[in-house]
């Protein structure tokens, strides 16, 4: 079974939406990550204050490989604004896994 490492980078406001959409569609598992960062905007002003690094939140979860096209539909339709900034998605291969616990390979 092959299996691929999802990476989310997302509004902190639109993560708790994307992870419920998960969640509800059977990708329960996940690990999120409070983050700040900037992409190709390089932050955002308003007024005379420049913001130079945003809150966003990175959602990392593993699916297998016949999962990614569908768990990235329910990202993007969650975390879509229009507006600069919505986030990215990455998604590399998983070689290899293992349960701390038992020792089990596999998800």
């Amino acid at each position: 079974m092959a299996m691929k490492m999802i990476k989310a980078i997302v509004r902190a406001d639109a993560a708790d939406s994307v992870a419920d959409s998960l969640a509800e569609a059977g990708f329960a598992s996940m690990t999120k990550i409070n983050a700040f960062g900037r992409g190709k905007q390089k932050g955002i002003t308003v007024g005379t204050i420049h913001y130079d690094e945003l809150p966003r939140t990175i959602l990392l979860m593993v699916v297998e490989e016949k999962d990614v096209d569908e768990v990235m539909k329910l990202i993007q339709g969650r975390a879509y604004t229009g507006n600069f900034g919505d986030g990215k998605i990455f998604v590399t291969p998983v070689e290899k896994s293992v349960t701390v616990r038992t020792g089990a390979d596999g998800l």
